[in-house]
């Protein structure tokens, strides 16, 4: 909230300045300040005392009905306006949102719920279970803000939840009298301009940030406060009303460890159509290295790059003596030639990408989602459609980029809500300052964890989740199966086909019907196969007969590149008291031991590939927690680089004078 005292009056587009400190040791300083701010703030005693200030306020507001809630909106917004949002009024926002809750959705919210909406408020990130009602929790903090007079941000994953979350929950904002709207990829651009007027938004993470990028252009790096209030008075016509967002006050970022931390390694990028042809460069690429063998080039799978070795080089060198340039420069060869490699060897059709009329539709791998507006910079992409045999795109260039890091620090205020937070705590306050508290239980879990089984090649897996689903589909126990790729989730289809089992798969593939899919996926006899798309934000209702029968049964096929990934699947099932049970179902041939298949590691593998002795079981589960906690490692070391890159950058743009 001491964010909010910062923001000047009426400001047109308020946002927080990126932050330079003179040296090292004012940096230093300023990090340990707000190491002992965070330490302080985390701990749960503190967010409690909330409670009983809502509970005074819930009684002095009685039973009053959808009018009253109206009437004493204004009453409320009008204190926050003048005396800003401290703990007292906050308290009575709180009471009256639950009590629209109550009335508008039937829903009111819990205690637990409380002391999540209070630690968002405060600018923290709420770790909540999964099933624990973190779209219903959001309300508190983004109501509060929008009576306060100030725009809310809700951002989540993907625009299927932005929509889903924004229709369910409006009729609270429109209870307190506050605007409610959503934003997605589809709008067109005065929709979409019209929808960031509202009060409270809803959009998701890569929406939003190309739509600051778009300002970004417009303002053309002058965000002069002077200049833009004379642009006002064109109207439509001026700056402004080329404009989407109305600045970067408050943000509640659902999935904050997906959004804050996983995706971060990407930097968002828009584009323009870059003139220069490179049609004859990339398919020249293409035939080069196709031409190479193993012998001359190193694939490292787990970090997903090719190195040349020095019979590489000279290969290259005696291909390229008679090519003009760029073949004549050592360094642009090798690093097309590279390019090439990686697209020939480590890119693969219903993994990292599909194909959709005739396009390359790239495929988030946290998600699980078509990112219909997203391609590889580079040539990558172009490469790609040259090894599909599809028509080239035309290259683009950048005009615009920003990572993840340094958009979500613009906001004058940030916070978040997560069911796994617990593992990336360091990294979210050493990045966002933002301080974890960790939110109880509103019921028990009863969720039940079968230990792992490990199988020693990828068809004993599949013939283990046959027989496995054969067994839980004769009880009428509902299956939710995850897969980490397209591929293997139609991998699984075929195999439960050939069993007779009636089976739905859920991927970028075939995504249509997805509420529907997901609606039905609870109901006795149900089997769902899905990749990550069943995974973040998805909610499950059981059927009564479900219930009765043990609840969701989640068989994870692979682990993930992180653990936090596998949870969030495991969270679909026992949720909100419900029964629930997981298991996995693995293979030594799993992906995620790409990242201990180097030299030095394959005696260790080749030992549990070998006929096994007792207890060999138990030694390869382990032995596959180990390759996924080395590429957490090796993926956190890729985010500082990407946060050191990005303070260098902004380092070099105060020296020069620059924005954004």
């Amino acid at each position: 909230m001491h964010a909010f005292s910062a923001l000047r009056p009426d400001p047109l587009y308020p946002e927080k300045e990126s932050e330079r400190h003179a040296n090292k040791l004012e940096a230093w300083g300023t990090a340990a300040l707000r190491w002992l701010g965070r330490k302080r703030r985390e701990p749960l005693w503190r967010t409690r005392r909330i409670l009983s200030r809502v509970h005074r306020e819930t009684q002095a507001l009685g039973d009053i009905d959808l009018a009253g809630v109206r009437s004493r909106a204004d009453e409320v917004a009008f204190d926050l306006r003048c005396n800003g949002i401290t703990q007292a009024s906050a308290a009575r926002a709180f009471a009256l949102i639950r009590q629209a809750g109550r009335l508008a959705l039937g829903k009111a919210h819990f205690d637990v719920q409380l002391l999540g909406g209070w630690a968002m408020l405060q600018g923290m990130v709420a770790e909540m279970h999964t099933g624990e009602g973190k779209t219903l929790t959001a309300t508190l903090p983004a109501a509060t803000v929008a009576m306060a007079g100030l725009p809310v941000h809700v951002i989540t994953t993907n625009d299927y939840l932005v929509e889903r979350d924004a229709q369910i929950m409006s009729p609270i904002y429109e209870a307190l009298g506050l605007s409610v709207a959503w934003v997605s990829m589809e709008m067109d651009i005065p929709t979409r301009r019209k929808a960031y007027q509202a009060d409270v938004v809803y959009c998701s993470n890569k929406t939003l940030v190309f739509d600051y990028l778009r300002d970004l252009i417009v303002l053309d790096g002058s965000k002069d406060e002077d200049a833009l209030r004379l642009e006002r008075l064109r109207g439509e016509q001026g700056t402004l009303g080329q404009l989407y967002l109305r600045g970067l006050c408050f943000a509640i970022v659902d999935e904050a460890d997906s959004v804050l931390v996983d995706e971060a390694r990407t930097p968002l990028i828009i584009s323009g159509v870059q003139e220069d042809d490179t049609s004859a460069v990339t398919r020249q690429a293409m035939e080069l290295a196709g031409g190479m063998q193993p012998e001359h080039y190193r694939l490292l799978l787990g970090e997903r790059r090719v190195t040349l070795n020095e019979s590489g080089r000279e290969h290259l060198r005696a291909q390229c003596a008679a090519l003009p340039a760029p073949w004549s420069i050592p360094f642009r060869r090798e690093e097309l030639v590279l390019s090439a490699l990686t697209v020939l060897h480590l890119y693969k059709l219903d993994e990292q990408y599909i194909i959709r009329d005739e396009k390359i539709m790239v495929v988030d791998e946290f998600t699980g989602r078509v990112m219909p507006d997203r391609s590889w910079g580079q040539g990558l992409h172009q490469m790609l459609e040259h090894k599909e045999g599809l028509d080239l795109s035309e290259p683009r260039a950048t005009l615009k980029s920003i990572s993840y890091q340094r958009f979500f620090k613009h906001y004058l205020l940030l916070s978040g809500m997560t069911g796994t937070a617990a593992e990336i705590r360091g990294e979210l306050g050493r990045v966002y300052d933002l301080p974890v508290v960790r939110i109880p239980t509103h019921r028990k879990s009863r969720r039940r964890h079968a230990p792992d089984a490990v199988h020693r090649n990828l068809a004993d897996k599949w013939a283990a989740v046959r027989a496995r689903t054969q067994i839980l589909h004769q009880q009428g126990v509902p299956i939710l199966i995850g897969t980490r790729s397209v591929a293997a989730s139609e991998q699984v289809a075929d195999v439960l086909a050939e069993a007779g089992l009636p089976a739905v798969v859920l991927n970028a593939k075939q995504d249509a019907g997805e509420a529907d899919m997901i609606a039905r996926a609870g109901e006795m006899g149900s089997i769902m196969i899905a990749t990550n798309m069943a995974g973040r934000g998805t909610d499950i209702p059981l059927s009564d007969a479900a219930r009765a029968a043990g609840g969701l049964h989640v068989i994870l096929t692979e682990r993930h590149e992180s653990a936090r990934i596998d949870r969030q699947l495991e969270g679909r099932c026992g949720r909100q008291g419900d029964p629930g049970h997981v298991e996995a179902i693995l293979s030594l041939e799993d992906a995620v031991l790409d990242s201990v298949t180097g030299s030095g590691w394959a005696l260790p593998m080749q030992t549990l590939r070998s006929p096994q002795a007792k207890g060999w079981r138990w030694l390869a589960a382990r032995w596959l927690r180990f390759a996924q906690a080395r590429t957490e490692r090796k993926l956190a070391r890729e985010r500082r680089q990407m946060v050191a890159a990005d303070e260098e950058l902004e380092n070099s743009l105060s020296f020069s004078g620059q924005g954004d």
